[in-house]
């Protein structure tokens, strides 16, 4: 590209300036570079750098009329296709809604892209081979090559006589002849008129002549072609043909008649040429209007518009599109027909029958439908399962046929006890669910190895509940390497399952996972009181940390396909297990449920169940709806001596054993003999725990105890977000009645108050008297998770709120809370001194009985440990009357996290 802007450059300079042009002139290897490009290109050289390329043609010598080597008139460019639509008519423009409209994919005619690129140059090459029966006419020039006596070589021309002048020899006439001959003739006068040489005849360059093209080709006129042009350069020269043109009537006239046409069909769709004739001087390529057009679209594997000729039929049509895709479905192809008024008649056709009596018309619309994705004769192996996938069935097939092996079919996750299989039970695809085990499967036991029908799916579930879980387990596990690659495939298999699941139950087409999770959970808040069995504990658990192949995700478009298909005559297949299970929840309803069949849903019974009793609570639809309860043996049902049927929306809760209790732990900490976590039994107390801790330490502070239990620092903590919410309402209600920024405390001080507050984890402090408990004049019974927090010897007294500095001071009997209250700065302007407090060292909060603290002046009231507590004036917060209490909670909070930090 650089030596093309140097030589426009030169030419340039050659073409403004004569004495320029001396200096700078282009040199004969530059021009000849120049000519060799395509015209196309030369003008948009010459135009980007304002060069006249009339004015450097002449300059260069170039004679006008001599640009064979170029043709005339380049295929369309897109600007040409924009101007026009394939109607001829301008393209109106587009608004901007109809830019950004989504479009639509049309069918295009047949061919016509052959013509749409953009080649450099449609003459044949000149190392082309000319074929022995090329007929010589003047204008064509031959390379004659002497050898022996003599060696030179010659560039001879026929002239417009048809004669063939070969230096040395007397001039022979060759037009009309064919090459071969020509070549034999030159060969033999050669070596009869020179004596000791011989010749080797070669074809140089070829004559040009000028043809017609004619009718609806893109730019009919006329054309210099080579001397072997055919009728398809005629048609590239030309521009190619309209989109109104026929591709399959491309007639060549030669004097008036037709002397062939040429279908370019049969070199599109079969890659045959042997009706592309070679054209002769004064020959006329005529394309005719395009003929009937018929279109085909869908399940083949090229649709567009098609030109048919009278006789073909719709076999052939299917032909020209190039058959029928794999997945097409011919026997219910439908075809769309005008019937001459402004309505269409559809027309069903089977083109899978070898004969048929369609006979297509112009401007039918031909369109083959797709297979269903269905799976005939085949049943689906999902879940937590070394092989899923899709597999034959054939009558009599069981469970077994699929899972041979607990080992090796299935995952080291997999649950051997629990596994469903989800059958269609009508033509409307609502399902319906058969439990199983696979072990016992597997143990030939009938009533789990059940049989197969067409279209089931088989579920397997992990036995673990989360991913952590799961990965716990096999961390533990010696698995080979084929097993650890299948672990890491179980996310890939899932993401592949759930959407062929979804497919399978009719809810492929409506809802993606995330939106079938959000679906499912909004469904089933609908059935009752049965969601709310696990609500708690599904929040607990985030969606990302649930194991692939868990109950939570495998089951949820189960459940949401059972309650769409519930209806008043057809109740809802699901009930809800709660206690002491692994899994307590809601679960599909299988045939034929048991209490059995129930608990190895909830995947088995803990250690804690009580065997002797459990409760079904039953819901009665009658006239009026009613609720009972029905007492049963767990013992009895596990063994097989009574059979419990579960029902629709039943709910059973597995009680746990009386007095039966899991680890219960409490936690001493700090001045004891031996803190640590200590394990208890029901009703010990405290005083039992210290005596197991051996007692207080010499430096113990008893009176600065802290005791927290998690019950409270639950309740704690409500009560922190619901005091927070509501201060936030008092503070949004009073901004309507006059502006919160206008009081002496700002909006922004306020709101940081409360993100303080927001942001406060709860403790828990139970204000206990840690001496008289252990002087057994006092009783606390132990709950699990209790902590107490003995600190060592103090002698600080606290101060802190709105002083200037919240500091410590070393305790003294005789100093007053005023004189701490001095010690830290003094009071701050927003200070309340009617409202100063203390938080006692055990965390008790004494209040003045009357007057003001520095009325008082009760020193007698502080003891090393305590706190003094200056609170914020109201006034300061626009008489919000929470703040006191908002207030004292962050202080107390405070100061006890301070006391255990100093431990």
């Amino acid at each position: 590209m650089k030596f093309l802007k140097l030589l426009l450059v030169t030419l340039i300079l050659a073409s403004s300036s004569s004495s320029l042009a001396q200096t700078a002139q282009p040199t004969q290897a530059q021009m000849e570079q120049f000519k060799k490009l395509p015209k196309a290109q030369q003008e948009a050289l010459a135009k980007k750098y304002g060069v006249d390329l009339k004015a450097l043609q002449s300059q260069s010598g170039e004679e006008e009329g001599n640009s064979e080597e170029f043709p005339s008139v380049f295929p369309r460019t897109d600007e040409d296709k924009d101007k026009k639509n394939r109607f001829g008519e301008e393209d109106e423009e587009l608004t901007e809604e109809e830019k950004f409209k989504p479009k639509e994919d049309e069918l295009e005619p047949f061919g016509y892209e052959l013509f749409a690129g953009e080649p450099t140059s449609f003459m044949p090459s000149e190392n082309a081979l000319v074929p022995d029966t090329y007929l010589v006419g003047p204008g064509d020039t031959f390379n004659i090559s002497f050898y022996g006596k003599e060696s030179t070589n010659e560039e001879v021309t026929v002239d417009r006589e048809g004669r063939l002048t070969i230096p040395k020899l007397a001039p022979i006439s060759v037009a009309g002849m064919q090459f071969v001959e020509v070549k034999e003739l030159v060969k033999t006068k050669v070596e009869q008129e020179i004596i000791g040489a011989q010749a080797f005849v070669s074809m140089g360059r070829l004559r040009s002549m000028r043809v017609l093209v004619l009718g609806e080709a893109h730019k009919p006129g006329a054309y210099t072609v080579p001397s072997l042009a055919s009728i398809t350069h005629a048609l590239f020269v030309s521009g190619g043909v309209t989109e109104i043109g026929s591709l399959r009537n491309i007639q060549l006239k030669r004097a008036g008649k037709k002397v062939t046409t040429l279908d370019l069909y049969d070199l599109l769709v079969s890659g045959d040429s042997s009706n592309d004739a070679i054209l002769k001087p004064g020959d006329v390529v005529f394309i005719p209007p395009v003929g009937k057009q018929v279109a085909v679209s869908g399940q083949v594997r090229r649709p567009a518009i098609f030109e048919l000729k009278d006789g073909e039929t719709a076999r052939d049509l299917i032909t020209m599109a190039g058959g029928l895709k794999a997945d097409a479905f011919p026997k219910k192809t439908l075809v769309e027909r005008f019937k001459g008024n402004s309505f269409k008649t559809v027309i069903q056709l089977d083109l899978s029958e070898s004969t048929n009596d369609y006979q297509p018309k112009d401007g039918d619309k031909i369109k083959v439908p797709e297979s269903s994705n269905e799976l005939e004769n085949a049943v689906t192996l999902m879940g937590a399962v070394t092989y899923p996938g899709n597999y034959a069935w054939k009558k009599g097939d069981k469970v077994t046929r699929l899972i041979g092996s607990l080992k090796s079919d299935l995952l080291p996750i997999a649950d051997y006890e629990y596994g469903l299989i989800v059958r269609e039970k009508n033509i409307k695809g609502d399902i319906a669910i058969h439990q199983f085990s696979p072990a016992k499967a597997l143990e030939a036991d009938q009533r789990h190895n059940l049989e197969l029908k067409p279209r089931d799916v088989i579920v397997i579930f992990s036995r673990y509940q989360t991913k952590e879980d799961e990965k716990r387990v096999l961390s533990s596990m010696a698995l080979t390497k084929e097993q650890l690659e299948l672990q890491d495939k179980m996310e890939l298999w899932q993401e592949y399952e759930n959407k062929q699941f979804y497919d399978f139950i009719g809810l492929g087409n409506t809802l993606d996972k995330e939106l079938a999770a959000a679906v499912a959970k909004q469904e089933e808040d609908k059935i009752d009181s049965l969601t709310a069995l696990l609500q708690g504990q599904q929040k607990e658990i985030p969606e990302e940390d649930y194991s692939v192949f868990s109950r939570e995700l495998l089951l949820r478009p189960i459940i949401l396909k059972l309650n769409q298909q519930a209806s008043y005559n057809d109740q809802v297949a699901m009930f809800g297990i709660n206690g002491e299970v692994h899994f307590p929840g809601v679960y599909p309803l299988p045939v034929n449920a048991t209490m059995k069949t129930a608990i190895a849903a909830a995947g088995g019974l803990k250690e804690s169940a009580y065997l002797q009793r459990a409760e079904i609570t039953r819901f009665v639809k009658g006239e009026q709806a009613t609720v009972e309860h029905v007492d049963v043996s767990l013992y009895a049902a596990l063994n097989g001596e009574e059979t419990y049927q579960i029902n629709s929306k039943d709910s059973v809760n597995i009680f746990p054993t009386p007095n039966w209790q899991d680890d219960i732990s409490v936690r001493l900490v700090g001045e004891v003999k031996f803190p640590g976590v200590y394990t208890i039994k029901r009703g010990e107390t405290l005083n039992d725990v210290l005596g197991r801790a051996g007692g207080f330490t010499e430096h113990a502070f008893p009176e600065g105890a802290i005791f927290t239990r998690e019950a409270i620092r639950l309740q704690e903590q409500q009560q922190l977000r619901k005091l927070s919410e509501d201060l936030r309402r008092e503070i949004a209600s009073r901004s309507f009645q006059s502006s919160v920024t206008d009081t002496s405390l700002s909006y922004s001080d306020m709101d940081n108050l409360l993100k303080d507050l927001s942001d406060v984890d709860a403790l828990g402090r139970l204000v206990i008297d840690l001496q008289a408990i252990a002087d057994n004049r006092s009783t606390l019974e132990m709950r699990d998770k209790d902590t107490l927090y003995i600190p060592s010897e103090r002698n600080t007294v606290s101060v802190i709120g709105e002083v200037n500095v919240s500091t410590s001071h070393l305790y003294q009997p005789d100093v007053s809370v005023e004189d701490y209250i001095k010690r830290s700065g003094g009071l701050k302007q927003r200070a309340d001194d009617d409202r100063i407090y203390i938080i006692k060292a055990n965390g008790a909060v004494e209040v003045p009985e009357q007057g003001s603290w520095f009325a008082a002046n009760r020193s007698t009231q502080l003891e090393p440990g305590d706190t003094i507590v200056v609170p914020l004036d109201a006034e300061y917060i626009d008489t919000l009357t929470l703040w006191s209490t908002a207030t004292q909670i962050l202080y107390q909070v405070g100061v006890a996290v301070a006391a255990i930090g100093a431990l």
